[in-house]
């Protein structure tokens, strides 16, 4: 991205088998509206690998990590943190902040799975809805990223990569491998 912002998304939670499907999302709208890397629970392998395969094959700088322990990893966080949840603030009531703040320190954005830890609502700056209602979480963290980015996501260029997508009025042209 343009912007000079460090932006990380921590998934919360994992049921193997049950959101296999939702975490590669996760990470995959992490990765194509501009975050730098995902982060999730160490029984989230599977994820790990889809998404660093697509960054090969696709381009860009985009990393995952794993971890055994979100409480540790949300603890030692030095940065910013926006939960995304269905009970949180309005986001338009505070992008404007969040925006500021990632102009000098790092971002965090968790995006839950099965019932969110009450430490992750007392630790993040900010708890964010796009929406007070039942919805997906991949939806809000697009929304959500849009935002923060104020659209200049949906431009971004992606080096290295291997394959790319030449878009088509109809059907689907990929150049390279």
């Amino acid at each position: 991205m343009d912007e000079n912002y460090e932006v990380s998304i921590l998934r919360t939670g994992h049921r193997p088998g049950r959101d296999d499907r939702i975490t590669t999302h996760v990470g995959l709208v992490a990765r194509a509206f501009g975050a730098d890397r995902v982060i999730f629970p160490d029984i989230a392998s599977s994820s790990s690998s889809t998404i660093n395969e697509v960054s090969l094959n696709f381009g860009g700088d985009f990393k995952t990590e794993s971890t055994t322990s979100i409480s540790k990893f949300v603890k030692s966080w030095t940065g910013s943190i926006v939960h995304l949840t269905m009970y949180g603030q309005p986001i338009d009531s505070h992008i404007d902040e969040v925006i500021e703040s990632c102009h000098s320190i790092p971002l965090l954005i968790i995006v839950g799975a099965e019932k969110v830890p009450f430490f992750i609502y007392e630790a993040s700056d900010w708890n964010i809805s796009v929406t007070n209602q039942p919805h997906s979480e991949i939806a809000a963290l697009a929304i959500f990223l849009d935002r923060l980015f104020q659209g200049n996501e949906l431009n971004q260029s992606w080096d290295g990569a291997k394959q790319k997508i030449i878009p088509q009025k109809s059907g689907k042209l990929v150049e390279g491998d």
